[in-house]
């Protein structure tokens, strides 16, 4: 996994993820959102860091749909979201995107040990996903 920052779009799966997103059909997008969050909330086993770094990502374009969300400044975040753009998101996707980071920050999940394994318990990706967590809840 290449990653270049702590940020929810800072890694090279979920800025392949923004792309396909951003390349998808407006209507499909809502989809293609839910798909990212339901592979990484019903992974059972080992998760896989690709498929979190892609719940991630979308977890907070949802966050950012939100009250209190933050606007989504990233380049590597899908290009129809900037300056302020929305996606028309159904409201069970919050809960969704909840159980998704909640497995994401889970002790069997890759993504978590290589964070840890580089940083330690306290690091900016893992704020980064409690951050998103608190916009969520």
């Amino acid at each position: 996994m290449g990653t270049w920052d702590s940020g929810p779009f800072d890694n090279d799966a979920a800025a392949d993820w923004c792309g396909d997103l951003d390349d998808a059909d407006a209507a499909n997008r809502p989809a293609i959102v839910r798909e990212a969050l339901s592979r990484a909330a019903g992974e059972d086993g080992y998760l896989d860091a690709d498929v979190a770094c892609e719940a991630i990502a979308a977890a907070a374009i949802v966050a950012a749909q939100r009250p209190g969300g933050q606007p989504i400044t990233s380049p590597y975040a899908p290009d129809f979201l900037g300056d302020g753009g929305r996606l028309d998101l159904p409201d069970d996707l919050a809960v969704l995107a909840v159980k998704a980071l909640d497995r994401v920050m889970a002790a069997d999940c890759e993504w978590r040990e290589l964070w840890q394994e580089a940083t330690g318990e306290v690091n900016p990706a893992f704020d980064a996903v409690r951050g998103l967590h608190k916009i969520l809840t």
